[in-house]
Protein backbone atom coordinates (compact mmCIF):
# COMPACT_ATOMS: atom_id res chain seq x y z
CA UNK A 1 0.00 0.00 0.00
CA UNK A 2 1.43 3.39 -0.98
CA UNK A 3 1.89 6.30 1.44
CA UNK A 4 -0.98 8.08 -0.31
CA UNK A 5 -3.29 5.10 0.19
CA UNK A 6 -2.32 4.82 3.87
CA UNK A 7 -3.01 8.53 4.38
CA UNK A 8 -6.35 8.19 2.60
CA UNK A 9 -7.34 5.27 4.86
CA UNK A 10 -6.39 7.26 7.94
CA UNK A 11 -8.41 10.24 6.78
CA UNK A 12 -11.40 7.97 6.14
CA UNK A 13 -11.22 6.67 9.71
CA UNK A 14 -11.02 10.19 11.12
CA UNK A 15 -13.90 11.31 8.91
CA UNK A 16 -16.04 8.44 10.21
CA UNK A 17 -15.27 9.40 13.80
CA UNK A 18 -16.14 13.03 13.09
CA UNK A 19 -19.42 12.08 11.41
CA UNK A 20 -20.69 9.61 14.02
CA UNK A 21 -23.97 10.58 15.67
CA UNK A 22 -26.10 8.75 18.22
CA UNK A 23 -29.44 7.76 16.69
CA UNK A 24 -32.43 7.56 19.03
CA UNK A 25 -34.03 4.14 19.38
CA UNK A 26 -37.32 5.21 17.75
CA UNK A 27 -35.35 6.28 14.67
CA UNK A 28 -33.80 2.82 14.29
CA UNK A 29 -35.41 0.09 12.22
CA UNK A 30 -34.68 -3.08 10.26
CA UNK A 31 -32.59 -4.23 8.60
CA UNK A 32 -29.87 -4.79 11.12
CA UNK A 33 -26.42 -6.26 10.58
CA UNK A 34 -26.17 -9.49 8.61
CA UNK A 35 -24.62 -12.50 10.38
CA UNK A 36 -21.26 -11.69 8.79
CA UNK A 37 -21.50 -8.02 9.75
CA UNK A 38 -22.55 -8.92 13.28
CA UNK A 39 -19.59 -11.24 13.69
CA UNK A 40 -17.25 -8.46 12.58
CA UNK A 41 -19.03 -5.92 14.78
CA UNK A 42 -18.53 -8.08 17.85
CA UNK A 43 -14.87 -8.80 17.07
CA UNK A 44 -14.18 -5.09 16.71
CA UNK A 45 -16.11 -4.28 19.87
CA UNK A 46 -13.81 -6.42 21.99
CA UNK A 47 -10.57 -4.91 20.65
CA UNK A 48 -10.21 -2.59 23.62
CA UNK A 49 -7.57 -1.71 26.22
CA UNK A 50 -7.67 -4.50 28.80
CA UNK A 51 -5.09 -4.26 31.58
CA UNK A 52 -3.65 -7.75 32.25
CA UNK A 53 -5.95 -9.32 29.65
CA UNK A 54 -8.70 -10.02 32.16
CA UNK A 55 -11.56 -9.74 29.65
CA UNK A 56 -13.76 -8.13 32.32
CA UNK A 57 -16.85 -7.98 30.16
CA UNK A 58 -19.28 -10.10 28.19
CA UNK A 59 -22.05 -9.43 25.68
CA UNK A 60 -25.71 -10.44 25.59
CA UNK A 61 -27.52 -10.16 22.25
CA UNK A 62 -31.22 -9.37 21.97
CA UNK A 63 -32.59 -10.21 18.52
CA UNK A 64 -35.87 -11.22 16.91
CA UNK A 65 -38.73 -12.23 19.19
CA UNK A 66 -36.37 -12.49 22.16
CA UNK A 67 -35.99 -8.73 22.33
CA UNK A 68 -39.78 -8.28 22.36
CA UNK A 69 -40.15 -10.83 25.15
CA UNK A 70 -37.42 -9.13 27.17
CA UNK A 71 -39.17 -5.78 26.79
CA UNK A 72 -42.51 -7.23 27.87
CA UNK A 73 -40.96 -8.80 30.96
CA UNK A 74 -39.21 -5.55 31.88
CA UNK A 75 -42.51 -3.70 31.51
CA UNK A 76 -44.17 -6.12 33.91
CA UNK A 77 -41.43 -5.55 36.49
CA UNK A 78 -41.71 -1.78 36.08
CA UNK A 79 -45.47 -1.91 36.61
CA UNK A 80 -44.80 -3.41 40.03
CA UNK A 81 -41.60 -1.60 41.02
CA UNK A 82 -41.45 1.64 39.01
CA UNK A 83 -40.60 4.74 41.08
CA UNK A 84 -43.78 6.70 40.30
CA UNK A 85 -46.19 6.74 43.27
CA UNK A 86 -49.15 7.33 40.92
CA UNK A 87 -50.29 3.93 39.54
CA UNK A 88 -51.52 5.53 36.30
CA UNK A 89 -48.13 7.12 35.64
CA UNK A 90 -46.37 3.90 36.54
CA UNK A 91 -48.58 1.99 34.10
CA UNK A 92 -47.86 4.55 31.38
CA UNK A 93 -44.11 4.19 31.84
CA UNK A 94 -44.39 0.43 32.08
CA UNK A 95 -45.83 0.51 28.56
CA UNK A 96 -42.92 2.63 27.35
CA UNK A 97 -40.42 0.29 29.00
CA UNK A 98 -42.11 -2.75 27.45
CA UNK A 99 -41.49 -1.31 23.96
CA UNK A 100 -37.87 -0.32 24.55
CA UNK A 101 -36.56 -3.10 22.28
CA UNK A 102 -39.30 -2.86 19.63
CA UNK A 103 -37.48 -0.54 17.24
CA UNK A 104 -33.85 -1.50 16.61
CA UNK A 105 -33.51 -5.08 15.31
CA UNK A 106 -30.48 -5.63 17.52
CA UNK A 107 -29.60 -4.64 21.08
CA UNK A 108 -26.28 -5.56 22.64
CA UNK A 109 -26.00 -5.57 26.41
CA UNK A 110 -22.42 -4.85 27.45
CA UNK A 111 -21.89 -6.47 30.83
CA UNK A 112 -19.07 -5.35 33.11
CA UNK A 113 -17.78 -8.24 35.20
CA UNK A 114 -14.63 -7.09 36.98
CA UNK A 115 -12.29 -9.64 38.49
CA UNK A 116 -11.97 -8.56 42.13
CA UNK A 117 -9.27 -11.14 42.91
CA UNK A 118 -6.57 -9.31 40.93
CA UNK A 119 -4.53 -6.19 41.67
CA UNK A 120 -6.09 -4.41 38.66
CA UNK A 121 -8.44 -1.70 40.02
CA UNK A 122 -12.12 -2.39 39.43
CA UNK A 123 -12.61 1.07 37.94
CA UNK A 124 -10.02 0.29 35.24
CA UNK A 125 -11.89 -2.88 34.35
CA UNK A 126 -15.17 -0.96 34.20
CA UNK A 127 -13.58 1.61 31.91
CA UNK A 128 -12.62 -1.26 29.60
CA UNK A 129 -16.31 -2.25 29.41
CA UNK A 130 -17.14 1.35 28.52
CA UNK A 131 -14.59 1.15 25.72
CA UNK A 132 -16.49 -1.87 24.36
CA UNK A 133 -19.62 0.30 24.16
CA UNK A 134 -17.76 3.02 22.28
CA UNK A 135 -16.23 0.52 19.87
CA UNK A 136 -19.71 -0.82 19.14
CA UNK A 137 -20.91 2.67 18.22
CA UNK A 138 -17.97 3.35 15.92
CA UNK A 139 -18.07 -0.08 14.28
CA UNK A 140 -21.82 0.12 13.70
CA UNK A 141 -21.39 3.54 12.11
CA UNK A 142 -18.54 2.28 9.91
CA UNK A 143 -20.77 -0.57 8.72
CA UNK A 144 -23.46 1.92 7.73
CA UNK A 145 -25.84 1.49 10.67
CA UNK A 146 -27.15 3.82 13.32
CA UNK A 147 -26.63 3.10 17.00
CA UNK A 148 -27.11 4.54 20.45
CA UNK A 149 -25.69 3.69 23.88
CA UNK A 150 -28.25 3.74 26.71
CA UNK A 151 -28.52 2.84 30.37
CA UNK A 152 -31.55 3.78 32.48
CA UNK A 153 -33.89 2.06 34.93
CA UNK A 154 -33.47 -1.46 33.54
CA UNK A 155 -29.71 -1.32 34.15
CA UNK A 156 -30.15 -0.55 37.86
CA UNK A 157 -33.23 -2.40 39.09
CA UNK A 158 -32.34 -5.79 40.60
CA UNK A 159 -35.30 -7.68 39.16
CA UNK A 160 -34.79 -6.09 35.75
CA UNK A 161 -31.15 -7.13 35.82
CA UNK A 162 -32.19 -10.72 36.50
CA UNK A 163 -34.63 -10.59 33.58
CA UNK A 164 -31.74 -9.56 31.32
CA UNK A 165 -29.47 -12.33 32.58
CA UNK A 166 -27.12 -10.26 34.74
CA UNK A 167 -25.39 -12.27 37.46
CA UNK A 168 -24.10 -11.37 40.92
CA UNK A 169 -21.02 -9.16 40.73
CA UNK A 170 -21.93 -7.87 37.27
CA UNK A 171 -23.25 -4.51 36.08
CA UNK A 172 -24.55 -3.24 32.76
CA UNK A 173 -22.11 -0.78 31.21
CA UNK A 174 -24.58 0.00 28.45
CA UNK A 175 -27.21 -1.30 26.09
CA UNK A 176 -26.25 -0.50 22.50
CA UNK A 177 -29.17 -0.49 20.06
CA UNK A 178 -28.20 -1.04 16.40
CA UNK A 179 -30.26 -0.74 13.22
CA UNK A 180 -30.85 1.23 10.06
CA UNK A 181 -31.32 4.93 10.75
CA UNK A 182 -34.68 6.15 9.41
CA UNK A 183 -33.46 9.74 9.65
CA UNK A 184 -30.08 11.41 9.90
CA UNK A 185 -29.67 13.02 13.31
CA UNK A 186 -28.67 16.66 13.35
CA UNK A 187 -25.43 17.91 14.80
CA UNK A 188 -25.49 18.91 18.44
CA UNK A 189 -23.33 21.27 20.41
CA UNK A 190 -19.94 19.72 21.00
CA UNK A 191 -17.51 20.36 23.86
CA UNK A 192 -15.29 23.42 23.71
CA UNK A 193 -11.86 21.81 23.54
CA UNK A 194 -10.00 24.97 24.56
CA UNK A 195 -12.14 25.31 27.69
CA UNK A 196 -11.55 21.72 28.76
CA UNK A 197 -7.85 21.19 28.03
CA UNK A 198 -4.97 22.47 30.12
CA UNK A 199 -1.24 21.93 29.85
CA UNK A 200 0.55 20.82 32.97
CA UNK A 201 3.06 23.37 34.19
CA UNK A 202 1.37 26.36 32.57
Amino acid sequence: MSDTEVLSDREAVLALMEARRSVGTTALAAPGPSPEELSRLLRLALRVPDHAGLEPWRLILLEGDARLEAGARLGAVYEEEGPQPDPAQRLKWAGIISRVFNHAPLAIIVVSRPDRTTKIPVFEQELSAGAVCMNLLHAAHALGYGATWLTGWATMNERALRVLGIEDGERIAGIVHVGTAKEVPGERKRPDVEALVTRWGE
